[in-house]
């Protein structure tokens, strides 16, 4: 059952990042049309190459989700550095760019990574009262935590959405603060899981 427990971990993480690759290209697509005509040929061919960096992940993701614990520790950094070399091309396509466009995409990354939080915190939840009672006690303060930590991340958000003016390396930084958090989250509540299955 502790492998269970890994692998949950390891598709929350997943789910999350491909989430976040979604939203990013939902909202370039959707913007497509007031970008200049010059850069629309740019635009045009980040979308496609977002598309692909997206769909190698979503492939990797689905192979190593059946191979087994070991297959996954074994992916997560490939996944890691295909994860960052689609946040750096995200990243260098908005340097100069209109701060609309910047704004309107962290608003819905953000929106995308709230509700990754929301619905990781669920599933633990969901485990979490398949476990005896005597051994719920810590579980349950880890998915109290991560609920917490998951309002506190999106009222962080929603402030530096009014903002505005922000940077989208701030905007990029704030979402990579918010990743971080979920992650450890992740993986305190997996651990807590673990912990009352043995």
């Amino acid at each position: 059952m502790p492998e269970h427990s890994s692998i949950r971990l390891y598709l929350n993480w997943t789910k999350e990042r491909l989430d976040e690759m979604d939203a990013t290209l939902a909202s370039l697509e959707a913007k497509l049309g007031q970008v200049k005509a010059e850069s629309k040929a740019q635009a045009d061919k980040l979308i496609g190459d977002l598309k692909k960096r997206r769909d190698e992940f979503r492939t990797k993701v689905k192979a190593q989700a059946q191979a087994g614990e070991a297959a996954l520790q074994a992916a997560k950094p490939q996944l890691e550095a295909q994860w960052q070399a689609f946040e750096a091309e995200v990243g260098t396509y908005f340097v100069g760019k209109q701060i609309e466009l910047q704004q309107a995409t962290f608003r819905d990354v953000a929106a995308a990574q709230v509700k990754a939080w929301r619905e990781a915190a669920d599933k633990v939840h969901n485990a979490a009262t398949k476990v005896a009672a005597e051994k719920r006690a810590n579980l349950d303060t880890a998915v109290k935590q991560m609920k917490a930590d998951s309002v506190e991340v999106e009222a962080r958000l929603h402030k530096l959405k009014q903002a505005g003016k922000e940077s989208w390396a701030a905007l990029s930084a704030a979402l990579a603060e918010s990743r971080k958090a979920f992650d450890r989250a992740n993986q305190k509540a997996s651990d807590e899981l673990k912990r009352a299955i043995s």
